[in-house]
């Protein structure tokens, strides 16, 4: 038996189950993450959030800074590798607040920010989302950027 989580989760353990989303795509998409970096941090910066518009630092979960695949090119030397930011402290709020369990949350997040990774926009995920989710199970609610 699971014993139960007597504290929120640290950044350990958030950044243990988006390597875990990772893990388990297809290969097809996981050929393209290698070098993709990961960081688990408790808010988004001020400066993040005044250029995405977003006056609530509760509002963003995760986010995809980098260039996406179709936007790389061979003279694109010298530039960071790509980041998935998860921002812990919001993810825990929507996690108690919605129900969903913390591994499928951190996953819908992850698959999110790698759509980005791919050149998707936040609507054509939202889009291909509510195609496949069945009408009988809950969606989980659109955040992150």
């Amino acid at each position: 038996m699971t014993e139960p989580l007597r504290h929120a989760p640290d950044a350990a353990v958030l950044e243990r189950l988006a390597r875990q989303a990772i893990a388990a795509m297809p290969a097809l998409f996981r050929q393209h993450l290698d070098g993709i970096a990961i960081q688990i941090e408790e808010f988004a910066e001020q400066d993040v959030l005044d250029e995405l518009g977003i006056e609530d630092p509760w509002e963003l979960t995760g986010l995809y800074q980098g260039h996406a695949l179709t936007e790389q090119s061979i003279w694109s030397s010298g530039d960071l590798p790509p980041i998935i930011r998860l921002y812990r402290r919001p993810l825990l709020e929507e996690w108690v607040d919605s129900g969903v369990a913390l591994d499928a949350l951190i996953a819908h997040v992850i698959v999110h920010e790698v759509g980005h990774h791919f050149g998707f926009s936040d609507d054509d995920m939202h889009a291909i989302e509510q195609s496949v989710t069945p009408e009988s199970e809950p969606a989980i609610p659109k955040r992150g950027a």
